[in-house]
């Protein structure tokens, strides 16, 4: 289209008066001809050994590709004006005529390393992004992977404590255990799945958590009984959920573990609150990897739509995800 334009271009400023075609030809179209012949010869074959460290050859190739055009220009401006001579007196010397015509052929070839380099950028970009995209899918699979051992780790020491003092509880633990299992290994590959299964999930692995408590460990649930049409990241909240059961349960002593989840429009907030029987160094019970996973978890999937607070409230910890689905 540009080179259209500038075809053209001498016509459309000599409308409505006689035309002089001959004219026009030998300083504007002779030109333009050869401005695209230094173009695409620069911009398929020159201006790569540019970029191939190849500068000398560039330099020389440009040179004497600008001299040879000129010098066929000037034995071109000689065949169709035979009486130059004559004239010289009225034109510029040869030499300066040859320095600007130098510069003018300078400009496509500038145009064409413009265009080369803003193209190798563009790919450069677009493999640093794919790039990108590989490894935040690896390091999402390995978060998932860290997350998965650390929830089974936490869900058999639960069973394990249950098979000395009840069996049949610990026989049912298993049964549940089973059941979440089947979710980690066919719901769980995927980059979403419904809330509804989330949710699904989150009181399952509750039910299976509160069989091992005693009568001084309340727990409370209130998730949405209309559950919109939604999806988010698989195991996106059991971080803050099995958070909640290693530190909010006592021997001793009496304690509340309540999950609230609510959802409005594509907005989704989960809370949760316990109390707070922080651990001893020497229990090693979940590694301590839970939340962090889920804040990096956060930050990779849901970058600037997110947020995570925590606090310890009159020995209540309670934590708190906000997150925009869309």
């Amino acid at each position: 289209m540009i080179w259209l334009v500038l075809f053209f271009l001498p016509a459309a400023f000599t409308i409505g008066s006689e035309t002089d075609w001959s004219a026009i030809f030998r300083h504007f179209w002779l030109q333009l001809f050869f401005l695209a012949i230094i173009f695409y010869l620069n911009y398929f074959i020159i201006v790569k050994w540019l970029f191939e460290d190849k500068k000398l050859w560039f330099f020389a190739s440009n040179f004497l590709l600008l001299i040879l055009l000129i010098f066929i220009k000037s034995q071109i401006f000689e065949l169709l004006e035979p009486d130059r001579p004559k004239m010289l007196g009225k034109r510029p010397p040869d030499g300066m005529r040859y320095f600007f015509d130098f510069l003018i052929y300078l400009i496509p070839v500038a145009f064409s390393i413009a265009i080369k380099a803003s193209k190798k950028m563009q790919k450069a970009e677009e493999m640093k992004i794919e790039a990108d995209n590989i490894k935040l899918h690896s390091e999402l699979q390995h978060l998932k992977y860290q997350l998965q051992p650390h929830f089974f780790f936490n869900a058999l020491n639960n069973i394990y404590s249950l098979i000395d003092f009840d069996s049949e509880k610990a026989k049912q633990s298993v049964h549940s255990l089973s059941k979440l299992m089947r979710h980690l290994l066919y719901k769980t590959d995927v980059d979403k799945i419904s809330l509804s299964e989330e949710i699904d999930f989150l009181n399952k692995y509750i039910d299976l958590m509160s069989l091992r408590l005693n009568d001084k460990t309340k727990v409370y649930t209130n998730f949405p009984t209309k559950i919109p049409n939604l999806e988010v990241a698989p195991l996106l909240f059991i971080s803050i959920v099995e958070n909640a059961f290693k530190h909010g349960v006592s021997a001793t002593q009496h304690s509340d573990i309540s999950f609230k989840m609510e959802v409005i429009e594509d907005e989704i907030q989960f809370t949760a609150s316990n109390s707070n029987f922080p651990k001893t160094d020497t229990d090693k019970s979940g590694s301590g990897i839970g939340v962090e996973n889920l804040k990096k978890r956060l930050n990779l999937l849901y970058p600037k739509k997110h947020e995570f607070h925590s606090c310890l409230n009159d020995g209540v910890y309670i934590a708190e995800v906000k997150l925009k689905t869309n």
